[in-house]
């Protein structure tokens, strides 16, 4: 290919696919057969799903699964989970089953507040436009009114408006900050709309303003945005239990309960010591988060980006989560942000999305922040355990066994006698493929793989 292609997005989906196969794939026909394979039985839902996003020429399906047994603040959920990776689900029912019987998950949410900002350039007094800022925040919150009005009747709406001076940092920079109450939706373009309402607002303001030179009546909207960094939007996800409740688990490791106990704490602290730990750690919070917030129809990459900075709010990225032993009571909490709806976006418009918000009883954001929080926990606390007494890869490679076996293209009856094998061996890609094709040689010596 030696020149760029024009006009691509305007090709209809199958001439993208023959355009990118014949350009690209080694084998066109085979590649175009995959894309068209994947796509939905159902015209209608396929436009649907087409709509989502641009230049679409396929869907790339990954496994809808369901964890059970989730006790939160005294209710039993299944919850949704998308995700791909071996032994995540897995893990998060584990972990809700033994909480199960120990009181569940209590969660509670600490703040519901959202954040944007109008960053722009001004030349001019910082202190003359302090001054006049009480006039500006009138000002931007009547030219808003129409974009607010059904957001305020539901009870949300604009929280606060704040003017920052950073031209210490950068010459004559400033930001308006403005807090946000969007109810049950995630608000991204309620947020934006009415940013660039304030920039307009702004720029007309200081025009008209008669205490402002001509200089000064100049000024710069450099971009108003939402912020996806949401401090103020944090729910609190932690389970308790006496130590002793850890005894049957102990014995099965050699241990006694508060050794056990006092051994997870100990990883835990180490996550908050170290940022390297803390990376894969909090990585773990995430497989059980992500999965949820993806199959609700939420942004999971905002979740994900808000998260890690909350993790380095104090100047070190830590641990997201934390846990005490005080009185012979172990407690185990998490405390992250999460600025995620149930109305609008994908939550109405992805047919699954709408299904894994009823099957979790259609709740309104605090609940689900709730349930978000617990599955994290949940993830957290399985993958803490595993680590502490068996390790990480027995539980992982047992669940991985699968997809190697699939890899190889054995058989059913060759899968069923690798599962039995492997009970009591160590999963590696090389010792299940020499297993099977140990399988696969008949008794002259001859190989008989498919």
């Amino acid at each position: 290919m030696s020149k760029a292609i024009d006009g691509f997005s305007k090709l209809n989906k199958q001439q993208k696919i023959e355009w990118l196969t014949q350009q690209f794939a080694p084998d066109p026909g085979a590649t175009a057969c995959d894309f068209e394979q994947w796509q939905h039985p159902d015209p209608g839902v396929q436009k649907i799903i087409d709509g989502f996003t641009e230049n679409t020429i396929s869907n790339y399906t990954l496994p809808y699964s369901i964890a059970p047994n989730f006790m939160i603040n005294g209710r039993v959920y299944a919850v949704p989970m998308v995700i791909e990776e071996s032994s995540v689900v897995a893990a998060a029912s584990s972990a809700a089953k033994f909480w199960f019987d120990r009181g569940g998950f209590h969660a509670e949410v600490l703040g519901t507040v959202k954040l944007g900002q109008v960053h722009f350039r001004w030349v001019g007094d910082p202190g003359k436009l302090k001054a006049l800022f009480p006039g500006i925040r009138e000002r931007l919150i009547a030219g808003s009114e129409d974009l607010t009005a059904n957001m305020r009747q539901r009870g949300g709406g604009i929280r606060d408006i704040e003017l920052l001076d950073f031209t210490h940092a950068e010459p004559c920079y400033y930001q308006i900050r403005a807090s946000f109450e969007t109810c049950n939706s995630m608000g991204a373009n309620f947020i934006n709309s009415v940013l660039e309402r304030f920039g307009d607002t702004l720029e007309q303001y200081m025009t008209e303003c008669d205490d402002l030179s001509d200089a000064e009546r100049d000024v710069d909207i450099i971009m108003a945005i939402l912020s996806n960094y949401t401090p103020g939007c944090v729910v609190r996800a932690w389970v308790e239990t006496p130590i002793a409740s850890f005894e049957a688990l102990a014995r099965q490791q050699g241990m006694d309960a508060a050794a056990l106990a006092e051994r997870f704490a100990a990883a835990v602290r180490i996550a908050a010591i170290d940022p390297y730990r803390a990376t894969t750690h909090n990585k773990g919070i995430f497989n059980g988060i992500d999965a949820v917030i993806l199959a609700t129809g939420n942004d999971f990459r905002a979740i994900e980006a808000c998260g890690h900075t909350y993790a380095c709010r104090d100047g070190q990225y830590r641990s997201l989560s934390r846990c005490t032993i005080e009185n012979g009571i172990f407690r185990f909490e998490l405390e992250i942000p999460l600025a995620i709806g149930t109305v609008g976006g994908l939550t109405a418009l992805h047919p699954l999305a709408k299904r894994s918000l009823e099957l979790l009883g259609s709740p309104d954001t605090p609940e689900l922040m709730c349930i978000v929080a617990s599955v994290g926990l949940a993830q957290n606390f399985a993958a803490v355990r595993s680590l502490v007494t068996t390790g990480i890869q027995q539980g992982h490679m047992k669940m991985h066994l699968t997809n190697i076996l699939h890899h190889l293209g054995a058989s059913d009856e060759e899968c069923a006698a690798a599962q039995f094998h492997f009970q009591k061996q160590t999963v590696s890609f090389s010792a299940v493929r020499a297993f099977i094709d140990s399988r696969r040689v008949s008794p002259e010596g001859t190989s008989v793989r498919p």
